[in-house]
């Protein structure tokens, strides 16, 4: 099973310095029937204007990861961390018992994100921060694991989470699979171009909440650069 969910359709807020479009309930969006997918809580899809951003705000208890699309963020929290993640990178938060933290964008450029929160598997503990590059030349044709808390994804950033991030860039033509337990929660999205997904056709920035499929096969419509979640 496949839902297709708009880009336009998208709950969302325009603050000035900041677009934001909510795949899921967040802040002044509320929706009941629509408050995440599995333990994927929060799918941000979020434009940020240059020398703009989030000042110093608190987290805890959440995986926030963040796919930077264009541009880059920067990061600074409570614990001493400080990092600039660029366009087709990841970073990661472990907000455990709790962190503050805040996200600039210092370039002269509007940042394109995608922030997701995933409801960790246990409460509580030391919270950390990493990020990593994942070039693009070792993700076509294929899913790369870009963070990760299940056994085996060696190499990816480590969550508290029973889930996986992961990424993956086509050409027009080429074709993806990936393989699930029918009984987990895929959703993914489109940073840039348009896709086919066992036949549903997906847009730039458009989501696909799925259950119940073993396989996924992804047919690149035009060259396209996909994320995608499975989670619990």
């Amino acid at each position: 099973m496949i839902e297709l969910k708009p880009f336009a359709k998208l709950g969302g807020a325009d603050h000035g310095w900041l677009k934001a479009k909510h795949h899921f309930s967040f802040a002044s969006y509320h929706d009941p029937r629509n408050m995440g997918h599995g333990s994927l809580r929060v799918w941000n899809d979020d434009e940020i204007a240059p020398n703009t951003g989030f000042p110093a705000h608190p987290h805890r208890d959440m995986e926030i990861i963040t796919y930077v699309r264009e541009g880059a963020i920067t990061h600074q929290d409570s614990l001493g961390n400080k990092g600039r993640t660029e366009a087709g990178d990841v970073q990661v938060m472990s907000a455990g018992s709790g962190v503050r933290h805040s996200e600039y964008n210092l370039e002269p450029i509007t940042t394109r994100i995608f922030q997701i929160w995933i409801e960790p598997t246990t409460e509580g503990g030391q919270p950390t921060w990493g990020a990593k590059p994942f070039p693009k030349s070792n993700r076509n044709g294929k899913f790369v694991t870009l963070a990760s808390g299940l056994e085996g994804d060696n190499g990816a950033l480590p969550i508290r989470a029973d889930a996986r991030v992961l990424g993956t860039t086509l050409k027009a033509g080429e074709t993806a699979e990936y393989q699930a337990d029918k009984a987990r929660h895929l959703y993914l999205v489109p940073a840039a171009g348009r896709v086919e997904v066992n036949g549903v056709a997906v847009n730039a920035r458009d989501g696909a909440a799925i259950r119940d499929e073993a396989t996924l096969k992804i047919t690149a419509l035009e060259d396209s650069e996909l994320v995608l979640v499975d989670a619990a």
